[in-house]
């Protein structure tokens, strides 16, 4: 029988927090889903550990690493339910996770896109983030990440919802190109949310969703290498793709202005060696994020104002990483 949703899981090197995921989704209070994981050629055996001890979810292997977004789409490709849920490797899903946002589903039809509350696995009280947020200067961010856990919030629209816990409608995914497999990994889904906005499309954020996030800095230790690298070469891609061009002249300044911030932020701290690396290979593959720009322009069908009420224009709603969701129209 087809599943209403199916819960996709791309792994790479993710070891002990796999199993301990997988267990999570199967203690599910909605049980009509199918559980899809899809691993990146990990050498570290957490993969077919985890499958040996859940023979009940199927699993793919890509042969080499394909990264997130690439990983996502093959395994959104194979989903056999009108839904798909995402969800991280070394993320715990509450057992009403997958019912709280099939509620939402059903209580706002229209709607095909929905973000959770993400908790820090080792800190509850903290945030991991309460939905993506852009902000003016085009730098995108997770609402509250780090801050303190404000308890019961209503349901909003955010910017775009994180890809390490969000459902979205399965056709909607394919027919809007899933992923940006450009982006290897990292801001693919802003990049995803930000291309729903240019169609019209809003995203929800059910806070009542909770999944508990462990994350590379969950524990306070610094980002990768990877990580930022990543980070930084798709955030100027993806400025340069998606915004408008009123927007992308109008904010100009202000993303060159919060770049060089951002990069005296990181030479302060004796790590620029990642960030200039992925400045870098950004300014090289300026012809990648172009060619990109084109594809995505030529769907947008509002206005740069629409874009624009759906950012934060408060820089230090930025500097300050606060949630920012919008009351519901």
């Amino acid at each position: 029988m087809t599943p209403a949703v199916s819960i996709i899981v791309v792994a790479y090197q993710s070891g002990h927090h796999l199993e301990t995921c997988l267990a999570a989704l199967e203690r599910q209070g909605f049980t009509d889903h199918e559980i899809i994981l899809l691993d990146n050629a990990s050498s570290d055996g957490a993969p077919q550990a985890a499958v040996a001890a859940h023979p009940g979810v199927r699993f793919v292997e890509a042969g080499s690493n394909l990264g997130f977004a690439a990983g996502v789409n093959r395994a959104a490709a194979l989903a056999r339910g009108a839904w798909i849920a995402l969800i991280n490797p070394d993320a715990f899903a509450d057992p009403d996770w997958l019912e709280t946002l099939m509620e939402a589903s059903e209580t706002w039809p229209a709607v095909k896109c929905f973000s959770s509350r993400q908790l820090m696995a080792d800190d509850p009280g903290r945030l991991d983030g309460l939905g993506d947020v852009m902000s003016g200067a085009g730098f995108p961010f997770r609402g509250g990440y780090t801050g303190a856990d404000p308890g019961p919030v209503a349901p909003g629209e955010v910017f775009s919802a994180c890809g390490g816990a969000m459902l979205v409608a399965r056709d909607f995914f394919l027919a809007l190109g899933g992923f940006d497999e450009r982006l290897f990994c990292y801001c693919e889904d802003v990049d995803f949310g930000y291309r729903m906005r240019l169609i019209g499309e809003p995203t929800l954020v059910i806070p009542a969703a909770v999944v508990r996030h462990v994350g590379s800095t969950a524990s306070g230790g610094p980002r990768s290498e990877f990580a930022v690298f990543h980070g930084t070469r798709n955030r100027l891609w993806v400025y340069l793709k998606d915004t408008p061009p009123l927007l992308l002249w109008l904010t100009l300044p202000l993303h060159l202005l919060t770049t060089a911030l951002l990069f005296l932020r990181h030479a302060d701290r004796h790590e620029i060696h990642a960030p200039w690396r992925g400045l870098m290979a950004g300014l090289k593959g300026l012809d990648v994020a172009l060619a990109a720009r084109r594809e995505a322009q030529a769907t947008r069908t509002v206005s740069s104002w629409t874009i624009a009420r759906a950012m934060t224009w408060n820089p230090l709603d930025l500097f300050l990483r606060r949630v920012v969701i919008k009351k519901l129209k």
